[in-house]
């Protein structure tokens, strides 16, 4: 079986080093998903690029997205991480829990979002005409919709590093569903 390394500081590039510095700033520790981006020259920075870029969608929308995509595609690394986001967004464990089951029981324009987020994912894209309409109907505009579109590949591609590697997942585990 192929092992995997998360890299130390020591190890990574002096622009990597930089940005590690910037995250332990930021953060108080670099989470171990970034610091594997870092085995490559240039992908922990574009990385962060694209999920720090500026959105028309709430941090709690986006971490709807990310919680349901995380869940769809079964990586814990990613449901860990974002079900401490969600909380520091507001949500309930409760919540965090069904927004994982694919519902928001607790905010309409929410529950419209988890669908498109799920039927998109699910689909490869093609999200049914009924998740399009409910999440128009909930208040949603195409500009909202390209947003969901590259926020939910931001996660595959965190969702995919860590569903193939398998590093250590350095935030407090997830509960299984």
């Amino acid at each position: 079986m192929t092992k995997f390394t998360v890299p130390t500081r020591g190890i990574v590039s002096e622009n990597n080093q930089a940005i590690f510095d910037n995250l332990q700033k930021g953060l108080g520790f670099v989470p171990n998903l970034y610091a594997y981006y870092a085995k490559n020259e240039t992908a922990l920075g574009d990385y962060l690029a694209l999920q720090n870029r500026k959105t028309t969608l709430k941090a709690k929308e986006r971490e709807v997205i990310n919680l349901v995509t995380s869940q769809i595609n079964g990586c814990r690394y990613c449901q860990s991480a974002h079900t401490v986001l969600g909380k520091m967004n507001g949500f309930t464990d409760e919540q965090v829990i069904e927004l994982r089951k694919g519902s928001a029981s607790f905010d309409p324009k929410l529950d419209a979002l988890v669908k498109f987020t799920a039927s998109v994912v699910e689909n490869r894209g093609r999200a049914s005409e009924e998740s399009k309409d409910a999440f128009f109907a909930a208040g949603y505009t195409e500009a909202n919709l390209i947003d969901v579109v590259i926020i939910i590949g931001d996660k595959i591609i965190s969702n995919y590093i860590h569903n193939l590697t398998g590093f250590p997942i350095d935030f407090p585990i997830a509960p299984e569903l």
